[in-house]
């Protein structure tokens, strides 16, 4: 496999699912990695992924993250320089508490299959 050198781009490569814009940077055979950002004010729509895992690294702004699986149920406040993990299955909703977009890295294990691979779920936040 080629290497792979990325700067993040300025034009938004997708709109995941869940409302984030999505800057895509590289991906490999196990997993990919994305630049992710929501609009200061917004809130995403909840959903689960069926087989993929992630973690996220946040970046820039200020915001919540709701996750549950089974019984285990959390609302974190997230800022720069915090790491999260979504595992398969999970229910989550993000939203932006801030002034200034909500940005993270996201590494999906394996590499994102596409939009069928997100199930819309209840909302923990209104929309």
């Amino acid at each position: 496999m080629p290497f792979s050198t990325t700067s993040t781009p300025d034009r938004i490569d997708e709109i995941a699912p869940d409302g984030a814009e999505i800057r895509l940077l590289s991906r490999m055979e196990g997993g990919g990695v994305c630049h992710c950002s929501l609009a200061a004010g917004l809130t995403s729509r909840a959903v689960r992924h069926k087989t993929v895992e992630e973690i996220w690294y946040f970046l820039t702004g200020e915001g919540e993250v709701w996750r549950k699986s089974d019984a285990q149920e959390s609302v974190v406040a997230v800022k720069p320089g915090l790491c999260l993990t979504i595992p398969p299955g999970t229910h989550f909703q993000f939203r932006n508490t801030g002034q200034v977009p909500l940005t993270f890295l996201c590494v999906t294990m394996p590499p994102w299959p596409g939009d069928e691979e997100a199930d819309r779920v209840d909302d923990y936040w209104t929309l």
